[in-house]
């Protein structure tokens, strides 16, 4: 333990882009590590990039077939031989509160390797994890890392408006993914949460490019500017109404799918303004669910949007997809939603929803007829409840 806190306390006191020099010293001086490295998810989650001399980075390794991907997909530390010397490689999670960010990467003397050193590197990943989000304020170097391939501007613009990629908490988890990570125009998604209440939504912004990133951006903030004020969704959803009209006179307009939940209880609320939808599997039955459909915000002025009533029950899974995903075409000319949708969310029933984007993304690439001429957002969340405290607890 004394250990742990030593190493903790030299990556807390590092300066930002020193993160992962620090924490390679402190490892090799308090564990005896032999060699260590970090590695980055990239940002189609497809492989894993090393922290080495950027703004380039090392040969990447893959998410599917590698050891560290192994360990990355299962969130669990993944151990392996090496056969030269007997040491050993673990390879841990980088993750906060469910998003995850890379693999780190330990080669320890085999005496070294006990279950305590396993654990308390297992805690050493996850703070050096807190510190890169942390750190990510102030320097470039874990975000040129994540790069397989340049970003387009209008994908940098969005990929920075994004709240993350997964978050868990007891009462939910969410997992979120873009494509083409490297090219989207305006598609997004945010959340936001505090003790009581979970907000949710799925945005498309039309047209391509920087014109579509400019005004989902507009959209994005606009909602975030109404709800910080403590307003309920009907009204922020007309206030980025307002604020998107003003702007375009009508001749833009950003498709909305917003949603509150209460975190005791399961209800919520939507408004459903525009082309996102929700599928929800349960109870193994996966299902297409309508709301009453209401004006894209921006279309006209002064739009008054009403909130309907939505409840979401323990082990429901919720699949938020845009049209660049349901309305994909087979060669056939079948849309992914009218069949190949509902298939494909139960196939991926049994992966926790940090993966489950990336596994309906891969399945939808399959599937479609050429290439994505769209962006595609798939967003999952599981909604687990909040478990009431037993009446003996109460006395």
């Amino acid at each position: 333990m004394t250990n742990l806190l030593a190493a903790g306390r030299a990556v807390r006191s590092a300066a930002p882009h020193a993160l992962f020099d620090a924490m390679r010293a402190a490892l090799a001086e308090y564990y005896e590590a032999v060699d260590v490295d970090l590695l980055m998810a990239d940002y189609s989650l497809t492989c894993l990039q090393p922290v080495t001399a950027l703004p380039h980075t090392g040969q990447p390794l893959p998410v599917e077939s590698s050891p560290e991907g192994r360990a990355f997909g299962s969130q669990e530390p993944f151990g392996q031989y090496v056969a030269q010397d007997g040491s050993v490689d673990l390879h841990l999670p980088v993750t906060v509160r469910g998003d995850r960010l890379g693999i780190l990467t330990v080669r320890l003397p085999k005496h070294r390797c006990t279950p305590d050193t396993v654990e308390e590197l297992t805690e050493l990943a996850e703070v050096l994890g807190h510190e890169i989000v942390v750190a990510e304020r102030d320097t470039d170097v874990y975000m040129q890392a994540r790069r397989a391939s340049r970003l387009t501007l209008a994908s940098e613009m969005q990929w920075q408006l994004l709240p993350a990629r997964a978050c868990t908490r007891p009462e939910y988890a969410i997992g979120a993914q873009l494509e083409p990570a490297y090219d989207i125009h305006g598609d997004n998604f945010d959340w936001s949460s505090t003790a009581e209440n979970l907000t949710l939504s799925v945005t498309n912004g039309m047209g391509d490019g920087i014109q579509a990133s400019l005004l989902t951006n507009l959209a994005v903030n606009a909602l975030r500017n109404a709800r910080r004020a403590g307003i309920g969704i009907a009204d922020q959803a007309a206030l980025a109404d307002q604020a998107i009209y003003a702007q375009y006179r009508g001749e833009a307009y950003v498709s909305t799918l917003l949603l509150s939940f209460e975190l005791a209880t399961g209800r919520g609320q939507v408004v459903d303004a525009g082309s996102p939808q929700l599928w929800r599997q349960r109870d193994k039955v996966v299902e297409h669910v309508d709301f009453e459909a209401q004006l894209p915000l921006g279309m006209f002025d002064e739009t008054a949007y009403v909130a309907q009533d939505f409840q979401a029950l323990p082990g429901d899974r919720m699949i938020f997809v845009s049209d660049g995903v349901y309305s994909a075409l087979s060669g056939a000319g079948e849309a992914y939603g009218e069949r190949a949708l509902a298939r494909a969310i139960q196939s991926v029933g049994l992966l926790p929803a940090a993966a489950v984007p990336r596994a309906l993304l891969q399945e939808l690439a399959s599937y479609r007829d050429a290439d994505a001429q769209d962006d595609a957002l798939v967003l999952c969340l599981d909604w687990f409840g909040r478990t009431a405290p037993s009446s003996h607890q109460a006395d």
